[in-house]
């Protein structure tokens, strides 16, 4: 079972028909909507400020997620898929963005709906991604913009994989 731990009063609130690894941890005033998943060594962690994460989301395995002390927060919209290895740290990203495996958010960036930061993307504190662009590199920049349909088929592909991948691991006997 993952640890799920209160802290300064604030105890994780996880929505219906979501998976937690194992060894997963989310700590604090951390609030989930249904049907997400948290993989493997991942820490959603709410000690200093709020993590918010809309319906059918997944963070994958070895990221974190973590804020500025009582100045920013995390917030994360529907059918987002954040790759392995994945830092978010006080960032935005709307619904159906991709973050690829690696990448790095920093505080008050925000990622719009549909886009892509590519895999071990550097996104600098402030930057705004415009939504259903590309964005790649160290620091990350504009690459190109991409079709609604396609980055919204892409990112709720992924999500409706994820929770395939999840329904493997829920249906385990214990």
């Amino acid at each position: 079972m993952a640890l799920i731990k209160s802290v300064r009063g604030f105890t994780p609130q996880i929505g219906e028909d979501c998976y937690l690894a194992e060894n997963a941890t989310v700590v604090g005033d951390v609030v989930m909507g249904k049907g997400c998943s948290v993989w493997f060594n991942t820490v959603l962690r709410g000690d200093v400020n709020p993590i918010r994460i809309g319906n059918h989301s997944n963070i994958q395995d070895g990221s974190v997620l973590h804020t500025l002390y009582e100045k920013s927060t995390v917030e994360i919209g529907d059918f987002v898929s954040i790759g392995h290895n994945v830092t978010v740290h006080g960032a935005k990203i709307n619904n159906y963005a991709l973050i690829g495996m690696g990448a790095i958010l920093l505080d008050y960036a925000e990622v719009g709906e549909g886009a892509i930061v590519a895999a071990g993307a550097l996104v600098l504190t402030n930057t705004k991604i415009p939504p259903f662009t590309l964005w790649a590199g160290v620091p990350a920049k504009f690459v190109k913009n991409v079709e609604p349909e396609q980055t919204n088929e892409i990112n709720r592909k992924i999500a409706h994989q994820y929770a395939m991948y999840a329904s493997w691991f829920k249906d385990e006997v214990k």
